[in-house]
């Protein structure tokens, strides 16, 4: 059977999608199995958040008939490759040499498309070429930074952090909730500025999402009330954090950002937060935009779930933090700041160490928190702790099996009721702004976007027990309702709206609109027939959550295991919730995400730690 057949039978039993298999038959002749093949694994991977496709893993095992072993041996059968699938494809016209325009790269045994080969190379270089030492004064900033962190413990790692980002262009601090990466940002700002000579630097906050960004413009703002600086100091503070579509300039119909290479933002310093959800294409564009000296820190959990787009720069970058720091390094930076510092192994020379920081105490939970235990033993993958954890009577989580019929109808109703205080806002009329801030106490989340344990299910059966209860009165014809919150999941920088923007239909006296907070605080509404694409949004998924907090999180895990559940999903879950977290799964599911971690392919951890490299023209 041809390899065209072969690849819509794949897209018949659902082991591939049509996009892939019109990719690859779009690019390879008949002739041209191996690539056909190649290639609709490539698109595939793609689809999964992969950069790129190493050639080791062109076997029936890992391609994406592995379910179907008759299937997957006949594609390879008809590829008729001997193992060498380098010599195969690199004498394709589909593969670019050098740096010929074709749709694929093929560079040291990986496979690319050819865009983002280019978007790798671009942040590749950023991340190690461009990471220069700033001149610095050791004296003074070890004076500033000791009046910013009083105290004597003996490692402080958010004075750390500050030393390191205020020695290095390009710092990234990782670090779990509670850590105190708003603080530490915060105090490393206020140091800039009052170690500025004659010309105060220009200050810019970002985020991935509005939420995000809302929340960055939050605890900085009560970080900057707490710190022992003047007035004139703090109005030099950025008022607001914005999306990086809105910072970048995002143009209506269109893919190109009004900031580019050749018009760069107008910043001398840029703080990023929950830079584990920037995908690779986008901390591209990001990159792109910067001015050469523009000092960049980077900010967020790198266990946290990567973007579901593709790549997952945040935690290739810190995979080198565990190299420790170079012993030049510890030493200048305990100079800096009084805190005697491990050194790593010299013979693992990737310089991007020198640039990390992972903060390591958190702040926010005791030891009588049950969230911050499970988190902690989630993320190490500790199934013996977390058993432990979850049979202790902590007032801060609880789990709800899921193993009969009777305990999800109560899982609804017990979702459903979460609502309360919002719902009793919304009957009483209150402002906007009220309203918001009380669906914002409690979010359920889950894993999945289909099926009854998914978004589509538990929103339709929320809806359903609100309903009976005449909590909402939705119209039969146009799903609208008093109280309904959507989610945008799709961008409009005309409207100002954005994926992951949150709004609720509200009716003050204008007719129904929908209620959206932006960034700096304010509120607006649009009419429900203006919106981009949205969604009701009583429940969302876990990757939909990052950059926001609930005081109540409840996370809902299907009843079969399905690889999307992992480790990090879990983690990601735990980590949204402030005071209370509800759980419900099945242990034998929740023990076999937490027993499965993400791993997404790239070239980045190779780059970085190989010699000398130059972002390639136009990428």
């Amino acid at each position: 059977m041809k390899m065209r057949e072969l690849l819509i039978q794949a897209v018949e039993r659902k082991c591939l999608r049509p996009l892939d298999a019109q990719f690859a038959m779009m690019i390879a002749g008949e002739d041209e199995p191996a690539l056909m093949l190649a290639a609709a694994q490539l698109s595939f991977d793609a689809g999964e958040g992969h950069v790129c496709l190493p050639l080791a893993s062109l076997t029936p095992h890992d391609s994406f008939a592995w379910r179907d072993a008759t299937l997957a041996k006949a594609l390879f059968d008809e590829a008729g490759v001997e193992g060498d699938w380098r010599a195969v494809l690199q004498h394709s016209p589909a593969v670019a040499k050098d740096d010929e325009p074709a749709p694929l790269k093929l560079i040291d045994n990986r496979l690319y498309f050819n865009r983002m080969w280019r978007n790798e190379q671009c942040v590749a270089a950023f991340f190690r070429d461009g990471n220069r030492v700033i001149e610095h004064d050791e004296a003074r900033i070890a004076a500033t930074l000791n009046a910013l962190f009083p105290g004597d413990e003996a490692l402080n790692w958010q004075k750390v952090a500050a030393a390191v980002a205020l020695t290095r262009r390009i710092s990234v601090i990782s670090g779990g909730p509670g850590t105190g990466k708003t603080t530490t940002v915060a105090k490393l700002l206020a140091a800039l500025l009052q170690m500025a000579q004659d010309k105060p630097p220009r200050i810019q906050l970002a985020a991935p999402t509005g939420k995000a960004a809302a929340r960055l413009t939050e605890s900085l703002g009560k970080a900057l009330r707490q710190l022992p600086i003047n007035d004139a100091q703090k109005a030099l503070f950025p008022a607001e954090a914005r999306t990086l579509h809105r910072l970048l300039g995002a143009q209506p119909r269109s893919q190109r950002m009004r900031h580019h290479r050749d018009n760069p933002l107008h910043l001398d310093v840029l703080v990023v937060d929950e830079a584990s959800m920037i995908d690779l294409p986008m901390m591209a564009r990001l990159i792109e935009a910067l001015p050469p000296a523009a000092r960049v820190i980077f900010l967020g959990d790198r266990d946290q779930l990567a973007s579901v787009e593709a790549g997952a720069v945040l935690g290739d970058v810190c995979h080198f933090a565990s190299y420790g720091y170079t012993s030049s390094r510890a030493g200048e930076l305990q100079r800096l700041t009084g805190c005697e510092l491990p050194c790593g192994d010299e013979a693992r020379a990737a310089p991007l160490r020198d640039a990390l920081c992972l903060l390591q105490k958190s702040y926010r939970f005791g030891s009588d928190s049950g969230i911050g235990q499970l988190a902690f033993a989630v993320n190490r993958s500790d199934l013996a702790a977390v058993k432990s954890i979850l049979q202790q009577p902590f007032a801060d989580i609880a789990l709800q099996s899921l193993h009969t019929r009777e305990e999800c109808v109560a899982m609804v109703d017990a979702l459903a009721q979460g609502y309360r205080e919002f719902l009793q806002a919304v009957t009483a009329r209150a402002a906007p702004e009220v309203v918001l801030e009380a669906f914002s106490r409690f979010q359920v989340l889950c894993a999945l976007r289909e099926g009854p344990f998914g978004v589509a299910g538990l929103n339709e059966q929320i809806e359903q027990v609100l309903a009976r209860g005449r909590h909402i009165r939705p119209d039969p014809l146009s799903r609208w309702y008093e109280g309904r919150p959507v989610m945008i999941v799709r961008n409009d920088s005309a409207l100002g709206l954005f994926n992951g923007d949150i709004g609720i239909a509200l009716d003050r006296g204008q007719g129904l609109r929908v209620w959206f907070p932006m960034p700096d605080g304010t509120i607006k509404s649009v009419q429900p027939g203006r919106l981009p694409a949205h969604e009701t949004a009583w429940v969302m998924t876990v990757h939909k959550s990052q950059g926001s907090e609930f005081d109540h999180a409840a996370l809902v895990l299907p009843t079969q295991f399905t690889p999307v559940v992992s480790r990090e999903l879990v983690y990601t879950a735990i980590t949204r919730a402030r005071s209370k977290l509800s759980l419900y799964a099945s242990e034998r599911v929740l023990e076999q995400a937490i027993d499965t971690r993400i791993e997404r392919r790239s070239g980045l951890t190779a780059i970085f730690g190989a010699h000398q490299i130059q972002a390639p023209e136009g990428a």
